[in-house]
């Protein structure tokens, strides 16, 4: 098994709350880190149907024979069992008694906040990091992305193949082909995910305005022009892309609004959470067609903004990730927020670093605090860490 970097959370989680709650997407190996952290917890899959009926039929019978500490695999099925479930830890608080797992963030999310809040800690697990298919432990983020620090051997994989291949743990952990398994995965999340987190009845047209947003990767977010071009109107686009960050297949990276100027873009970026995923809604039917696709740049930048959200995230920590732009062009593909002071990152594909790679950084440090001194320049050649014009330089398999 591939180890997980959330998994030290969530034990540390497990000896302070009675109840753990990790939500993710589909097939982000939730089930399998629960069943192997947990492992004298007993197990019980809501996706059985006669587990399901025994928690619909006699909630309280049914959490008695667990008293002990349970597993509740895919509790969206069941949301009524959290009400019987709040009744149960504040008879007995033990910490870690019960390990929920869940897929649907926002539907989910809404139940377990009127009935658990103060007695669950909620994690998310994301599809797998480069880090953590390079074996890579756990790092301090912030004094990680404060060093400039040469990285280990470049990983066995290049970079064309993590595009393609994505982070989805049962292609890495069976060999399987990356376009086969992830064309079935979204099937399976159109004709079922979907029409459990909202109810959409023109799925071909869903189909449609997903694949719109998968050539949008990268961009900032119109809803009106993604409408347009859909079929649909703007106020479909916002609920329907609330449905793709609801299944964690999207995340909206907000602009920052420092007082630098009062002319700053205040839309947010549309990022996809994984790259294969991606790749395959865009049509590309090989790793080697990525080096001459018109989006490639967009899909690199994909790939860095996921690892760094899935660093921190993998960790327990609310992303503090922006970006920013001026309305004169000026700008900084990710800026972070390291709470003292905001450090730019700028992300090219090309795997040759030239002078103009370092044009925002420079404009966005000459700005002053709370910008930082220096900032990071991450691209798609393996050239090691190393320090430029004062500037830390990272191949691509090294974010954070």
């Amino acid at each position: 098994m591939i180890q997980r970097h959330i998994g030290t959370k969530l034990k540390a989680l497990a000896a302070q709350f009675p109840v753990i709650l990790l939500t993710g997407p589909r097939q982000a190996g939730k089930t399998t880190l629960a069943k192997h952290l947990f492992f004298n917890h007993a197990y019980v899959s809501l996706e059985d149907p006669d587990n399901r009926e025994s928690a619909l039929a006699d909630p309280r019978n049914f959490l008695e024979r667990y008293k002990g500490g349970a597993i509740f695999d895919e509790v969206q099925r069941v949301p009524s069992l959290l009400s019987y479930l709040q009744t149960e830890v504040d008879r007995d608080a033990a910490p870690g008694r019960f390990i929920l797992t869940g897929s649907h963030h926002l539907s989910l999310m809404d139940t377990v906040s009127q009935t658990l809040a103060g007695r669950v800690a909620v994690t998310h697990l994301l599809p797998l990091s480069l880090g953590e298919l390079q074996g890579q432990p756990v790092s301090d983020l912030f004094k990680a992305l404060s060093k400039c620090e040469a990285p280990a051997a470049p990983p066995s994989f290049r970079l064309y193949q993590a595009l393609f291949t994505g982070g989805y743990p049962r292609i890495h952990d069976r060999g399987l082909d990356p376009r086969d398994w992830l064309a079935s995965y979204y099937q399976t999340y159109i004709e079922r995910d979907v029409r459990d987190i909202v109810n959409i009845g023109d799925l071909d047209t869903f189909q449609r305005f997903v694949r719109l947003c998968a050539g949008r990767s990268g961009q900032m977010l119109n809803l009106t022009s993604l409408g347009v071009d859909a079929g649909i109107t703007h106020t479909t686009a916002r609920k329907w892309l609330s449905v793709l960050q609801a299944g964690f297949l999207v995340h909206l990276l907000p602009p920052h609004h420092a007082n630098f100027s009062k002319r700053l873009v205040k839309t947010s970026k549309m990022y996809f959470l994984d790259t294969g995923l991606l790749c395959y809604l865009l049509g590309i039917r090989s790793e080697d067609t990525i080096a001459t696709h018109p989006l490639r740049g967009a899909i690199f930048e994909t790939l860095i903004v996921s690892e760094l959200i899935k660093a921190f995230i993998h960790t327990g920590e609310v992303p503090p990730l922006y970006f920013w732009r001026d309305r004169t062009g000026h700008e900084v593909d990710v800026v972070i927020d390291a709470g003292t002071e905001l450090i730019p990152l700028e992300i090219k594909s090309g795997a040759t670093v030239i002078s103009s790679f370092f044009d925002g950084l420079r404009f966005f440090c000459r700005l002053g605090a709370p910008a930082s001194s220096g900032g990071l320049l991450v691209h798609g050649g393996s050239t090691p860490t190393h320090i430029r014009e004062g500037f830390c330089v990272k191949p691509w398999f090294v974010t954070v």
